[in-house]
């Protein structure tokens, strides 16, 4: 597109702007077709909750099976099943789905509907500019400002604490040893060595998580406020020395000078844990460096690193995205989509988080589209042909220089 970004989608808004369209009334639930991805962004719970707010459902069959719920139960609380994908596209105002839209699922939206997910717009911005050129309501799930009045929407807080708590859970099982001390007829087994990096909260759920299962966990993270959490939780907090900034709950890149300090200090506890795992992220970005190959190398034999940040290039220097491998005898994992695995739990928080936002977004059955409030002005990303959305312009601002 290259510079003509603005113009040619002003040109497809004055298109677009010349569709009426009547009330949205119909939600769409299509199963998700994304490599990976069991879970359902409608349970028969939320199912209940639009038809109270007046919402015809329409469930494609099989959509919430690979999460653990049957088509019989979404009957029951009150939707209707629909044979194909495609018929749900055509039949819905509204269609509900975790993972932003495939290709050939772009095709089949049309001017007016409203599609919500995760989106994920300034990872793929190129989809934002397809969904404004088609006319489509794009509302992302990602997207959620972090107040507090929002919290029952916020989804990327809902798949983190499940993505922090099986990160633990992957860990113990390919760990040779037991996590709790335990006093045996054999003698005194210690309990294992956790090290989490980032007390977000898949750090914190991680922290949690480890120590109910009885190790010794030690957590490191930039940002001073969150101390008092790690500790809260039993875990030992890591200082550095060296604060940073929080920016939209996550904490910003440390300053060039700060980052050796940084990486002496992981270093050395790496070398002290038996596992290790790494939640570090940027929006947007590939993920900080935080363990390097001549960690890992030192590290005992047998340890293992959870690395929860694979998707976006991984925490540590060695990880494969998508695979477990073993280097200088250590177990370094780069699970994607963690939330996937534990579908029933991750579509119930999912769906409940979606079910929020759309009767924040439609609160008696109809959309008030509201852009003077800060949660609708930051989760609609397109309306009107038009991109709305501050940060994804400001990518694609960025990709055509």
């Amino acid at each position: 597109m290259g510079g003509r970004v603005a113009d040619v989608l002003d040109e497809r808004a004055a298109a677009v702007q010349q569709v009426s369209s009547g009330p949205l009334r119909t939600i769409g639930i299509p199963r998700e077709r994304a490599p990976r991805e069991r879970r359902v962004a409608a349970t028969p719970e939320t199912v209940k909750r639009f038809r109270r707010l007046g919402f015809q459902v329409l469930v494609e069959r099989e959509a919430g099976l690979a999460a653990g719920f049957t088509d019989d139960e979404y009957t029951e609380a009150g939707a209707e099943l629909v044979e194909t994908g495609p018929d749900i596209y055509r039949r819905a105002d509204i269609v509900l789905k975790v993972q932003r839209p495939l290709p050939e699922e772009v095709e089949l939206l049309r001017p007016g509907q409203v599609v919500i997910g995760f989106l994920q717009p300034l990872i793929a911005p190129e989809l934002v500019v397809a969904l404004a050129e088609r006319g489509v309501i794009a509302v992302s799930m990602d997207t959620i400002p972090r107040i507090t009045r929002a919290q029952p929407m916020d989804a990327l807080s809902s798949m983190s604490t499940v993505a922090g708590y099986k990160a633990v859970l992957l860990a113990a099982n390919e760990l040779p040893k037991f996590f709790p001390l335990m006093m045996t007829a054999a003698g005194t087994i210690r309990p294992a060595k956790v090290l989490v990096l980032g007390a977000g909260v898949a750090g914190l759920q991680a922290i949690a998580t480890a120590r109910r299962l009885g190790a010794l966990v030690e957590a490191f993270d930039t940002r001073p406020v969150v101390k008092e959490q790690v500790e809260s939780l039993g875990a030992k907090f890591l200082e550095l020395g060296v604060t940073t900034e929080e920016v939209g709950g996550y904490a910003k890149e440390l300053a060039e000078e700060h980052l050796r300090r940084e990486q002496e200090l992981i270093h050395n506890h790496c070398l002290e844990a038996d596992v290790v795992i790494t939640t570090a992220l940027v929006p947007g970005r590939r993920a900080p460096l935080l363990i390097r190959e001549e960690t890992v190398r030192q590290m005992r034999p047998r340890s293992v690193i959870v690395d929860l940040a694979a998707e976006m290039g991984g925490n540590c220097e060695l990880t494969v995205p998508g695979e477990t491998i073993v280097r200088y005898g250590v177990t370094i994992m780069g699970p994607l989509n963690l939330p996937s695995e534990m579908a029933y739990t991750a579509s119930q928080m999912y769906a409940r988080n979606v079910a929020a936002l759309l009767e924040h977004l439609a609160p008696k059955g109809e959309f008030a589209w509201n852009f003077e409030d800060e949660i609708t002005r930051g989760v609609v990303l397109t309306k009107d042909g038009q991109i709305l959305h501050g940060p994804t312009l400001e990518r694609l601002k960025e990709e055509v220089r």
